[in-house]
């Protein structure tokens, strides 16, 4: 009982035709379908944005998708408007066995500030409380999977990392945005932050 999978962002959004495509995502739901059954504990997290969110290209004038700014919590990549809070593009891909989830994590709800991590806002302090779910149950070994690679997952493994959990990476599972070297970024943080990859 001491697994949990992250299953990240699956989400409209993130995958082809969405308003952040990650190339590929859909690719990787039936393999995260296939492995739910190996774990005690399936946990989804979901990007819920209000309109308007901060983090969005389009409430900065003069700014585009992918610049990048400083908020008062540190450098921010401004995003395509996406995963709006009821929107089609913020509901999980139907392909997506939710049924097996124990909780779903929402996260980037706070209009002021982003969140990438399952665990933390990006001022890196405010909780989203996954880590107190997970030791309630037990939980010391997680898995990470979903989208994208490079921000939401690593940010994920990385503070599990950091709050003590044994963190295994299914590469095979994620795809990456690969922003200006964001993904070789990414894969070596992890390494040295002890994210086993498998």
């Amino acid at each position: 009982m001491s697994t949990a999978l992250l299953v990240i962002d699956v989400q409209n959004g993130f995958c082809p035709g969405g308003n952040l495509a990650v190339p590929d995502g859909d690719a990787i739901v039936p393999g995260i379908n296939a492995l739910m059954s190996d774990f005690a504990h399936v946990i989804l997290t979901q990007d819920w944005h209000p309109a308007g969110h901060s983090s969005f290209a389009s409430s900065h004038p003069g700014k585009q998708p992918y610049n990048v700014i400083e908020m008062p919590y540190g450098a921010q990549v401004l995003w395509p408007d996406h995963c709006v809070q009821g929107s089609a593009d913020a509901a999980f891909h139907s392909d997506l066995a939710t049924d097996r989830a124990r909780a779903i994590i929402r996260k980037g709800m706070n209009p002021k500030v982003d969140s990438y991590s399952a665990f933390f806002e990006n001022d890196r302090s405010t909780p989203t409380g996954l880590e107190g779910l997970l030791r309630t149950l037990g939980v010391r070994d997680v898995t990470m999977v979903g989208l994208a690679t490079d921000f939401c997952v690593t940010y994920s493994a990385l503070d599990a990392a950091r709050l003590g959990f044994s963190v295994t990476l299914r590469e095979d599972l994620t795809r990456a945005i690969d922003l200006n070297g964001s993904l070789d970024a990414a894969r070596t943080e992890m390494r040295e932050a002890g994210v086993a990859f498998a």
